[in-house]
């Protein structure tokens, strides 16, 4: 079994080994596609062909739409060398159910994988077509940035905003670019989407769009109506969007099992840049998609694949729910409690009673008094799906040590939300938190770099890490306290908890909690016994 267009006609094969098959004529959606295209997506990674991918092949199967989607990649270009090109664009998508069981599917309708350079004069002429509804990004949140940590710009970025060159080096001046080409092919509307895990992902998109247009035409480059496009939402849009799916690298277990049954083509390629590709992509089966609803040029009508279109304060909701309340705050206590514990796989945390119930009190009995309801989606359903189907699937394979990573600055957002709704609306002392201030005891305990058994460990990357890592630094197993002083520089700073602790009574309940973590080997464990009865 070879994937390819070609191998594709013998579906009597395929079928046999339990792959859903493309339900329409490939050749022919092509042709249209490239004519006539509706939809670019900038970002050819894992989680676009698992995800936007899989929802426009949805469409075509449905006879909802009669064209596919052009992918294209600035950043990686060897994802397009190495896992589109020999396998003519197709993908097989495998969904990894809770329960162990698979779903294998065979996406074709990803029309062409353009890399960006070199292909500028393919670029013009897609987004230069009046059929372009819209162009949509899995980029990361990175890729929408353009200054350092300094608050300067980055060297290529500064060489495009001072030049109009036909060949970019930043993807975001690639796209103002492109934007300006449309503006002069008669200020064609299109709407240009953000699908990454960013708050407020479209106010990104629009802001670094913005800059080189800003630039552009206070040199000359450009005239003063292209600005006026860009800012004209009737015109061009910049939608919200709030996404939710676990795509992890391909896994080794389904390469396995793809090749035991005869696929070839399986294998894992590490390119040049640390991207981790194949002819396969897996992923969980639950997806979220939820689209701010302005589109000037009209849309492909992705409802009918599942995706929720609202208007913007509905997607800052659903996004607030699941990154203050329903999943990301239980991601990072499963994520530090891991780390101390020992633990490799978020799934294995799943059969740990206490990690379990740690994570529902956080969710249920802390969280969700002052969650963001969205009206659209339950939160109470969307915890429950995350606790009992998401995290234990043992098919994810996402680790403690990777969720771990920039703690510092998901807090915040994760849990500091959290206190200043209580705050906020006086439904509850902070003081009288118990799981809230158990998470924060334990990630300082975490910054130690000291497990529960009292084996060194390298905490996962952090911006903050040798700062907050000097405080804790005299601090060893079987101390006894006062820990006021050391803990003080970090329980007193707003710009990790949202608030200062000690103004709110909280702080020296997490002292507390610390000086019962660090009493001595198996500290931790205890600990929970004591506050996490089950």
């Amino acid at each position: 079994m070879k994937l390819s267009v070609a191998d594709l006609k013998n579906r009597q094969v395929w079928e046999e080994k339990g792959y859903k098959l493309p339900e329409f004529d490939i050749e022919k959606i092509r042709e249209k596609t490239r004519k006539d295209p509706i939809w670019i997506h900038f970002g050819a990674g894992n989680i676009f062909r698992a995800f936007p991918a899989v929802l426009q092949q949805t469409l075509l199967e449905g006879g909802y739409s009669d064209r596919g989607i052009i992918v294209c990649e600035s950043y990686d270009e060897e994802i397009i060398e190495k896992a589109y090109a020999p396998f003519d664009n197709l993908s097989v998508v495998v969904t990894l159910k809770a329960d162990g069981s698979v779903d294998k599917r065979v996406v074709a309708s990803v029309v062409e994988a353009i890399p960006a350079r070199g292909n500028m004069d393919r670029l013009v002429e897609i987004f230069t077509s009046p059929s372009l509804q819209m162009a949509s990004f899995t980029i990361t949140e990175k890729g929408y940035s353009l200054k350092n940590a300094r608050g300067e710009y980055y060297p290529d970025v500064v060489d495009d905003l001072n030049s109009l060159s036909d060949q970019p080096k930043t993807l975001m001046a690639m796209i103002a670019l492109l934007c300006y080409k449309r503006y002069q092919a008669g200020r064609l509307p299109i709407a240009l989407v953000s699908m990454d895990n960013c708050s407020h992902n479209g106010t990104r998109l629009y802001e670094a769009v913005r800059a080189f247009v800003d630039a552009w035409v206070e040199k000359g480059f450009v005239d003063r109506g292209f600005k006026d496009y860009i800012e004209d939402p009737s015109l061009v849009s910049f939608p919200w969007s709030m996404i939710d799916k676990i795509t992890p690298r391909p896994s080794e277990q389904v390469k396995a099992m793809l090749e035991a049954e005869g696929l070839e083509g399986a294998d894992i390629v590490c390119t040049r840049k640390n991207t981790y590709i194949s002819s396969f992509v897996n992923a969980e089966e639950a997806q979220y998609l939820v689209i701010e609803d302005v589109f000037p040029n009209s849309r492909p009508p992705l409802e009918k694949a599942g995706v929720i279109f609202t208007d913007r304060e509905t997607v800052d909701k659903v996004e607030k729910m699941k990154v203050c309340t329903c999943l990301n705050p239980l991601h990072t206590v499963l994520a530090i409690y891991g780390c101390l514990l020992g633990y490799k796989s978020i799934a294995d945390e799943m059969k740990d009673k206490h990690l379990k119930a740690f994570i529902e009190k956080v969710g249920y009995e802390e969280g969700l008094p002052v969650v963001v309801d969205p009206g659209i989606i339950n939160p109470h359903e969307f915890i429950k799906e995350v606790i009992e189907k998401r995290f234990p699937n043992p098919f994810v394979p996402d680790t403690p040590q990777r969720i771990a990573t920039d703690t510092s600055q998901k807090i915040p957002v994760r849990f500091g939300e959290t206190l200043k709704a209580y705050i906020r609306t006086g439904k509850r002392d902070i003081s009288t938190l118990t799981y809230i201030p158990l998470f924060f005891a334990g990630w300082i305990r975490y910054l130690m770099g000291v497990d529960d058994e009292g084996n060194p460990f390298t905490p996962s990357p952090d911006p903050m890490l040798e700062t907050l890592q000097s405080y804790v630094k005299d601090i060893r197993l079987g101390d006894t306290g006062p820990f006021t002083e050391a803990l003080k520089p970090i329980l007193s700073n707003e710009n990790i908890f949202g608030v200062n602790l000690y103004e709110y009574n909280l702080a020296p309940k997490v002292e507390a909690m610390f000086a019962e973590l660090v009493y001595g080997r198996g500290a931790v464990r205890k600990t929970l016994e004591k506050y996490i009865k089950v």
